[in-house]
């Protein structure tokens, strides 16, 4: 029988998660405080009910709530400590993996590029140390940014590739902003020995995810919800084991999809498909990834062998040099094969 206390032992990884998606509310009351900035509501409770997406009517309306994250987090110091907090907060439901992302040009001009990369790896780094969670970065550019910003923050991303930045990403507005436009920035992380993923289904259809993989070479899709109305491109990336970065809430929050019960997570599943479950952002979906497995036993059926290989599948999708990853993967093997 599946309970949710044993989906929260369970050991789980995470490679889709937005780093000004998931700051603790008190944390948010706090920085504002120190920074002079004003806040929906100054109560960690009223703050989170502020923060929840409830009624966004595509992926655009659903980004507005980043602005108000983004506005305490423009100094060093919060940088590091948001990403210290959610590396904790990860470990706490048995996560041993992540991977989290952002944007540092949206840190800018307040901070410099090194410094709006440094302050979030001495985070991850403290939290790692602390806790035994592998803890990673992935660079974001931005699609509605101009394609030479993104070219910026590829090469930012290369250039800490051996202190713990593993991927460079392209996230953002999808629709009117196709990621062909930035594929100089991808070739140059490419070209350097760089992973790539890129958002892609989430808010367009499935041209945005071809337009990934084959223009820019992307390793991972960010999303992919939308793939299934391409049937030969859902052949193509279940055949070639594309690991798809699913957000089940999150996709419901942005209107990518109506309804969770039709979600085509479980069909890309039965399909082949490499899935992973991850969270988004956890703060403006008020989710954690718990819940996420809980979502996708309860509404979408998946058993406990088909959560355990959705868990495998994102370990073994992890940005990480092959022998890490080996290694992860026979402790985590282990420990569901131990799992009562």
């Amino acid at each position: 029988m599946i309970t949710r206390d044993l989906l929260h032992r369970l050991p789980k990884a995470e490679l889709h998660v937005h780093l000004d998606g998931c700051i603790r509310p008190a944390t948010m009351i706090d920085l504002a405080r120190a920074q002079g900035v004003t806040l929906p509501a100054d109560d960690p409770a009223a703050l989170a009910r502020a923060m929840f997406v409830r009624n966004a009517q595509n992926l655009e309306e659903y980004l507005e709530k980043y602005t108000v994250t983004l506005a305490v987090m423009q100094t060093p110091g919060a940088l590091e400590r948001i990403a210290y907090e959610f590396v904790v907060d990860s470990a706490a439901e048995n996560v041993r993996y992540v991977e989290v992302r952002y944007c540092p040009a949206l840190h800018t001009p307040a901070l410099t590029y090194a410094q709006a990369v440094e302050a979030p790896l001495a985070g991850l780094k403290r939290a790692e140390a602390e806790t035994g969670t592998m803890a990673r970065l992935i660079v974001c550019g931005l699609r509605t940014l101009e394609p030479r910003v993104s070219l910026d923050l590829a090469r930012l991303a290369v250039d800490y590739r051996r202190a713990g930045v593993v991927a460079f990403d392209l996230a953002g507005s999808e629709r009117g902003h196709p990621a062909r436009d930035h594929a100089k920035a991808f070739e140059h992380a490419r070209g350097n020995g760089l992973a790539c993923t890129c958002h892609a289904g989430e808010g367009d259809g499935p041209e945005s995810i071809r337009q990934a993989l084959e223009i820019c070479g992307a390793q991972r899709i960010g999303h992919g919800t939308r793939l299934h109305e391409d049937p030969d491109l859902a052949a193509y990336v279940c055949e070639h084991g594309v690991p798809l970065e699913i957000c089940l809430t999150s996709n419901l929050h942005t209107h990518t999809v109506t309804d969770l019960a039709r979600h085509p997570a479980a069909d890309y599943l039965r399909r082949g498909c490499m899935v992973t479950l991850n969270t988004d952002s956890r703060l403006m979906d008020a989710t954690t990834l718990t819940d996420e497995y809980w979502v996708a036993h309860r509404t979408l059926g998946l058993s406990r062998a088909d959560l355990e290989r959705v868990v495998l599948n994102t370990f073994r999708a992890a940005f990480l040099p092959e022998e890490e990853k080996t290694a992860l993967l026979a402790r985590v093997t282990k420990e569901l094969s131990e799992a009562a």
